[in-house]
């Protein structure tokens, strides 16, 4: 029979392993100490199971007194030795059974005790709100601080209950009660069983929210939670077996940690099916949290029987892996099938071209998680897909992991520069081709200079992406601004009639020229005023030079009609140090194009060898 806390009215006794050598005479058996030894253990025992027994009120003999625990721990020490002494000599008498009754009586208010103790430090778990994980979080820290400090008292009840032959009993009240911190505490944090279905029927907003409480979830665990649990498994029951603490740890923490680690394959698996490049980041934060706590975990969760647990981390892993590779490759497939027909006002910087980059720059900062991603789900190196003459990466240039992550990155920048080339074609007028070129790639090569991506692409690769910005500037300067240097020709001999007709149509062509550009855009600063300074230097010295030569002669030629000269070398030069490319005017391409006929310097068969020109990716 059994009472209700789970004893038996019978005693549990422990047998010595030991056969007693029947060539050994019996020793006597001295009644009066024993006797003393039962009378003494009784007195403290019947105590505190009479005068401190309540129906609305719980007595802690722990708490109550620490003197009177430590005289009733050894006075239950002490009748256990007597009760082996008796079991050997005399199994069958009367003070045998009176101490296997006072036992009873002890180990139940020692049970009542470790339960009391276990609670009190249980109660200070529950934070002001459990929506809060730093909150839950330092409440779980609360709750092991506590717990250290009764480590003392837990330690001294379990040696006592386990030398007494109830192991199983103090084992059990352990973990129900560490078992309620451990699930509350993974509550608390905002971890829940979540099946692979049910997620995906989630709105987005509330699975990223999920996935951001999960990332503070598992350092907090990890770091106190689990961390603090072996610690303490390890101390209540350090003078017990290693299948103890191992039994007790495992019945404790196993289910958590599971549920805990297994979130990210829900998740994983849904945005593996429906990839969509702006949720990789928060994938790569919780493959990266876990890789930070991975040592933690196979240290924390070493014993066999809880081997699961690593198992279960390291296939998150991988599922967050294939995850990750997805949308990889949907954020180029998105770029490649980007079919907008948007002309960006001005030979400005696409929105693709923006986004694209600030999405690449943000995803260098994971090169160190993408760096075993990749390494894992290259079927076939990457590297052989690209031309040299764009990326080069030689032997030398550090180890074979760190290759393939450059080699990617390399690798969708240049679907992007390949994008831009296409996106060049949609404007009519040539030089506004090379100006959207010019404006786009010196978008890629600063954030690509001032990101992480210098470190994955190199200082070479930005150099020469820089330096092929000169060039587009060039033929943008070439095609709009050139034909003006045309018109002002170095020869001196010139009549005045000539001069005047050729200043006369300078000034025209360059108001047309100004009209026609006066949309166009360079939002970089930098190549601002490389540009206005190159083009200055182009025009102005030869616009000054025919101006000082023949300006007087044409203007006497024109005195009858009034006729003067309409713009100075000061007046070209202020409008194209501080008027150009700022935005204002609005782009005529069917104008510009007639403007540029009429210059009499773009030929039909020009215009038709310019056509053939190739603005394939190759340009790049």
């Amino acid at each position: 029979m059994r009472t209700k806390t789970g004893f038996s009215f019978f005693s549990k006794i422990t047998y010595s392993k030991k056969k007693p050598s029947p060539t050994i005479p019996k020793k006597g058996l001295d009644s009066s100490e024993i006797d003393h030894t039962i009378d003494n253990a009784a007195e403290i025992i019947e105590k505190w199971n009479t005068e401190y027994v309540s129906t609305t009120k719980f007595y802690s003999l722990f708490c109550e007194s620490k003197r009177e625990a430590k005289k009733f721990i050894n006075g239950v020490k002490d009748l256990q030795k007597s009760m082996d002494t008796l079991i050997k000599e005399d199994p069958n008498s009367e003070n045998l059974l009176r101490a296997q009754k006072l036992m009873q009586i002890a180990m139940k208010r020692l049970q009542s005790e470790f339960y009391q103790i276990l609670s009190m430090n249980r109660a200070r778990l529950d934070p002001e709100t459990g929506e809060d994980v730093r909150l839950a979080g330092d409440s779980i820290v609360e709750v092991e601080e506590v717990s250290r400090n009764s480590m003392k008292e837990l330690k001294s009840i379990a040696e006592c209950m386990i030398a007494a032959g109830y192991a199983k009993e103090c084992a059990s009240t352990y973990k129900c009660f560490r078992k309620s911190i451990v699930d509350e505490g993974i509550h608390r944090l905002g971890v829940e069983k979540v099946s692979s279905s049910k997620v995906k029927k989630m709105p987005s907003e509330v699975v990223e929210v999920k996935m951001r409480s999960w990332i503070d979830a598992v350092s907090v665990s990890m770091k106190t939670l689990f961390n603090g649990e072996k610690t303490l498994c390890d101390e209540v029951f350090e003078g017990c077996s290693v299948s103890l603490r191992e039994s007790c740890f495992r019945d404790i923490s196993k289910e958590g940690a599971l549920l805990l680690l297994g979130f990210p394959e829900s998740v994983a698996v849904r945005d593996k099916k429906t990839p969509n490049p702006k949720k990789i980041f928060t994938l790569l934060d919780m493959y990266g949290t876990i890789t930070e706590n991975l040592q933690a975990i196979e240290s924390i969760f070493s014993f066999h029987s809880v081997s699961a647990v690593r198992s279960q981390a390291l296939s998150s892993l991988n599922r967050l892996s294939e995850s990750i590779l997805s949308h990889l490759v949907e954020f180029e497939s998105e770029i490649r099938k980007d079919s907008s027909k948007t002309v960006v006002p001005g030979g400005g910087v696409h929105p693709m071209t923006t986004s694209s980059m600030d999405h690449l720059s943000r995803l260098a900062e994971y090169s160190g998680i993408l760096v075993n991603i990749i390494v894992k789900g290259s079927s076939s190196s990457a590297k052989a897909l690209l031309p040299k003459s764009y990326f080069n990466l030689s032997e030398s240039d550090g180890c074979h992991h760190g290759s393939e992550v450059r080699v990617r990155f390399a690798w969708m920048v240049l679907v992007l520069l390949c994008k831009i080339d296409g996106k060049a074609e949609m404007y009519k007028d040539f030089s506004m081709q090379y100006l959207f070129l010019a404006n786009n790639l010196q978008h890629v090569a600063s954030r690509a200079r001032s990101t992480g991506l210098k470190h994955l692409l190199g200082d070479e690769w930005i150099e020469r992406h820089f330096e092929k910005v000169g060039q587009f500037a060039r033929s943008y300067e070439r095609l709009a601004w050139e034909p003006l240097a045309s018109m002002c020709p170095k020869t001196e001999e010139m009549s005045p009639e000539e001069a005047k007709m050729r200043l006369e149509k300078f000034s025209e062509c360059f108001e047309s020229t100004c009209q026609s550009q006066s949309a166009c855009v360079v939002p970089d600063q930098t190549l601002l005023e490389e540009m206005r300074s190159s083009i200055v230097e182009k025009l102005l010295p030869v616009y000054r030079d025919f101006y000082n030569a023949h300006s007087n002669a044409a203007m006497l030629a024109g005195t009858e009609g009034g006729w003067n000269v309409r713009y100075t070398p000061e007046d070209v030069a202020k409008y194209l140090s501080s008027e150009l490319f700022n935005g204002k005017g609005v782009l005529e391409e069917e104008k510009s194009c007639v403007f540029r006929t009429s210059f009499g310097l773009v030929t039909a068969r020009n215009s038709s060898r310019r056509k053939k020109r190739s603005l394939s990716c190759r340009r790049f």
